[in-house]
């Protein structure tokens, strides 16, 4: 599946939201303007202005609605979510060549508060995955007590943890080990 920079970049920030949530053993990681901060930082969001308490309530319950999309049971469940955010967002297709960064399409209006922006960034993103037939790249960790999301970009679609060297690699090892206590025990 080929996906150009601009989609890779808002898929990111869609998984990276997702995985601020509390999960099991992890707080929230979204709980405050600094934390907000540090996520627009790390992913260089442009026209983004001040933060605000609203702007964050906004993005934490954005994160909720993008969970329902990897959630979501079939195609038409995250379509529907899909095109809600995208509509409520005042999606707004426009080139750009901005930051030293060449033409690219953004999808917000604007001067779009920063939930606008990534409900129709993260949102087109997410549609054309759906459009391409590629929901099902649209994944969580199967470590059993993880949880975390992420986006399978591998070839044969074969990825199952949100990280090889933490959760897949800690379950690789706790098997390996099993295996050896049950021929030498």
């Amino acid at each position: 599946m080929l996906i150009n920079h601009d989609t890779r970049c808002a898929l990111d920030s869609v998984v990276d939201l997702l995985n601020t949530a509390p999960d099991g053993e992890d707080d929230d990681s979204l709980t405050d303007l600094v934390a907000l901060g540090d996520f627009v930082a790390r992913h260089r969001f442009s026209d983004v202005g001040p933060l605000t308490a609203g702007d964050l309530a906004a993005v934490r319950a954005l994160r909720e609605r993008f969970a329902g999309v990897f959630a979501a049971e079939d195609g038409q469940a995250a379509s529907a979510l899909i095109n809600t955010m995208v509509a409520e967002a005042g999606t707004t297709p426009r080139l750009t060549d901005h930051d030293g960064y060449d033409w690219h399409v953004h999808y917000f209006a604007p001067g779009a508060s920063l939930a606008h922006h990534l409900a129709a960034d993260g949102g087109m993103a997410l549609a054309f995955l759906l459009v391409a037939g590629e929901r099902d790249r649209l994944r969580r960790c199967a470590a059993p007590d993880c949880g975390r999301a992420f986006v399978d970009l591998s070839r044969n679609r074969s990825r199952r943890y949100c990280d090889g060297r933490t959760c897949g690699n800690r379950l690789h090892v706790a098997a390996y080990r099993a295996r050896r206590r049950e021929t030498t025990g």
